[in-house]
Formats: structure tokens, sequence, C-alpha cells
């Protein structure tokens, strides 16, 4: 396919959005708001839901994937994630930049091979993992450098959406993200449960993470729960952090920061609390940047592929829970 950005340096990112559902559409207002990107035109195998987005983002449908191509620089997906190794190939193959939702790819081969090609061709290929570019994960980051034990929960009421993949894969894998960002070492072990409850896939997990290096992270993750709660806490050699993502607030126990606490022995405590930030307006920037300016890529495929290796950690665990239920009878086959 002919290249026709060879010769030109666009001041404006061109991009085409692949998946007009409820990601896509996100991304295409993102997309359409951003300053450094011009939102060029939609693909979506459903005309009808690819009209409709397009209209209120004001940009063009095209009726393949080549027809995108053929007008664009770089490439969002936003299709189930069993399509993003396909179309990720596709479009590094026709020399565009890519920003993948997550999970990379459905495999670890195939991330691998999306890894090898981006690497070959010298393009951008940049994963959603979108914590990543939150005020959250700032205030976090700052603040931890050497974890030791990591707890998280993320639990929410049942939507239909996103039950074609498992919590694991909906919800979980943005923690396991998060964690492994903070935790410099790779995985030693894993325990895991989880369990279907509403749809086909897992609903409820937990897992146990250990790494080599000696820390611990417990991971709980609900689709199907009574109300939405999002909390971290860490235990460091800096101290003891408590993060409540839902109100915006955090606090540290440590011997660097905060004011003192009377009789305590040196301690002090800090009270963070942070605006709202956009973050998936943040995470267009910053792809923006790396395909014009050759900004460094803070969610590369790296980061992808250790959190697919995580994420699929955490399935193999609970298959193989589920089967010793199963043969102990405490579970029916």
């Amino acid at each position: 396919m002919k290249n026709v950005f060879q010769n030109t340096v666009a001041r404006r990112l061109r991009v085409g959005i692949i998946g007009a559902g409820h990601f896509g559409r996100f991304h295409a207002l993102k997309a359409q708001a951003c300053p450094r990107e011009e939102l060029v035109a939609l693909y979506d195998p459903d005309p009808v839901r690819a009209a409709t987005v397009a209209k209120e983002c004001g940009c063009a449908t095209v009726s393949s994937l080549n027809d995108l191509l053929a007008q664009v620089e770089a490439v969002i997906i936003a299709a189930p994630a069993e399509h993003h190794f396909s179309l990720t190939s596709a479009c590094l193959h026709a020399k565009r930049h890519v920003l993948v939702e997550k999970p990379i790819a459905a495999t670890l081969e195939e991330a691998h091979a999306l890894a090898e090609l981006a690497a070959e061709t010298g393009l951008v290929l940049q994963v959603g993992h979108l914590l990543r570019y939150s005020a959250e994960h700032r205030a976090i980051a700052e603040r931890i450098g050497r974890p030791l034990y990591i707890e998280a929960t993320r639990i929410a009421p049942f939507k239909p959406r996103g039950t074609d993949v498992s919590v694991i894969l909906d919800l979980m894998i943005h923690d396991l993200d998060l964690v492994l960002s903070l935790v410099n070492s790779p995985i030693a072990d894993m325990d895991a449960l989880g369990v279907a409850v509403s749809s086909e896939h897992e609903d409820i997990a937990n897992a146990r993470v250990r790494f080599e290096n000696g820390c611990v992270a417990t991971i709980t993750a609900s689709r199907i729960s009574l109300k939405t709660e999002r909390r971290m806490r860490v235990f460091s050699e800096e101290g003891y952090l408590s993060a409540d993502f839902m109100q915006r607030e955090l606090t540290m126990i440590g011997r660097e920061r905060g004011l003192p606490l009377p009789g305590t022995g040196g301690f002090r405590r800090e009270a963070v609390r942070w605006q709202d930030s956009d973050s998936l307006a943040a995470e267009h920037d910053a792809f923006a940047a790396s395909c014009l300016d050759q900004a460094p890529v803070l969610v590369d495929a790296q980061a992808g592929i250790r959190a697919l290796d995580a994420a699929l950690r955490v399935k193999n665990s609970m298959d193989s829970a589920r089967a010793r239920m199963e043969m102990s009878g405490l579970i029916k086959a």
C-alpha cells in the first residue's frame, strides 16, 4: 500500500478509529477534541453504529480497513480483544502507528509477534492501559518505590457490557498493570480463584501474586457487587499508603512527608486529594507526542505483554483451582 504521508510533516496526527462500540465512541470523542490529533474516519463492521458515532464526532465513515489505512497515519483499535492481533498487525504492516486497547492481544505468542513487528518497523505501538495516565497512578508512584505488600480491590455492580471476557480482562487487568508498574520484578508464583455467576466467564476473582523479589500483591475484582469500590493499600519501607480511588484521596504514613504524628517516634501523616483528571485525553496526548515528536511510549508493547502474561497466569491458576474443587466434589463438574 502506498504511504501517502511519506514526504509530509503533519502538525496534527491524522487518526482513524476501528470500532464504534462503547470504548470506540469515547476514543473518537477524545480524538476529535485532542489538539494534536485530527480525527479523519471511523470503521466498524456495523455501518449503522459507525454512522451514529461518526455523526456525533464529526468525521467520515469508511467501508473497509484498507479504506481507513489509505487516509490516516495512525489508528486507534477499540475492537474486541480476539481481533487485536489481526488488526494491529495489518496496521503496522501498512506503516501506521497504533494505539490498541488492552489487552494487547489474546495470546502471548500474538503479543510478542506484535512487539517484534513494531520494533522492526520503528512504529509506535501503544497499549491502552488507562490507569498509567491517571492522577492516582502518579500520586502512588511518587511515594512508593519499593513496595513489600499491595492489596487492591476493584468491585462494581453488574453491567452487560464487558461480559464477553472474564472479569480478569474486564476489570482486574487494570490493577494488575498498576501493580506491575510499581513492582520491578518478575512474577514467581500465582494463586487465584474465580467463579462465573451471571455470565459465561468469571465474574468474581481473587489473585495472590508473589514476585521474585519477595513482594506480594493480593488483587480482588468483581462485577456483581452491590456497590462500586476501588481501593489500594501498600506496605513499603517508605511507609503505609492507603488510596481510595472513588473519593480521590490518599493517606501516607511515613517519615518523609506530611505533618508530624505526636507520640509515634517520628512518623508523619500526609493526606492528599487529587482532581478528577481525564486519563483518556492524557492517553491521546501521549500517543500524539510519541507519533509526532518521537516521545517515549509510556505503555509500550513490553508493558502490554507483562500485563497480559499476568492476566493469563491468573486464568491458568483459576482453572487449576476449579479442577481441584471438581475433583474433591466441592463443586459440580
